[in-house]
């Protein structure tokens, strides 16, 4: 059996990785998926304490960080599809405003 602080640091090292993509990257779709990672992360952890503690809370919250990733990401690639039509970019410093 796996000890959980494998899973803690794993997830933390996935958590930090997503964080520095996103602070550092400016193209927006890069960022997404770097936010995406740091969910996962969340979703490691959730998962990891559930394990440990034999219930079923850790899984309840690791879907329901599933379903939030799922729809942050399909709004969220609509708004970035709409935003390289009209502007032609997705570099994050170019979309300074929603106005056109």
């Amino acid at each position: 059996m796996v000890p959980i602080s494998y899973y803690l640091f794993l997830a933390a090292a996935l958590f930090c990785l997503g964080m520095f993509g996103v602070l550092v990257r400016r193209n927006a779709l890069v960022v997404f998926m770097c936010v995406e990672l740091m969910l996962n992360a969340a979703n490691l952890t959730f998962l990891a304490f559930a394990r440990m503690r034999g219930d079923t809370i850790g899984h309840v919250s690791a879907f329901f960080v599933i379903a939030v990733a799922a729809a942050e990401a399909s709004i969220g690639l609509a708004i970035v599809i709409a935003v390289f039509r009209s502007r032609g970019s997705v570099n994050i410093e170019d979309i300074k405003t929603m106005k056109h």
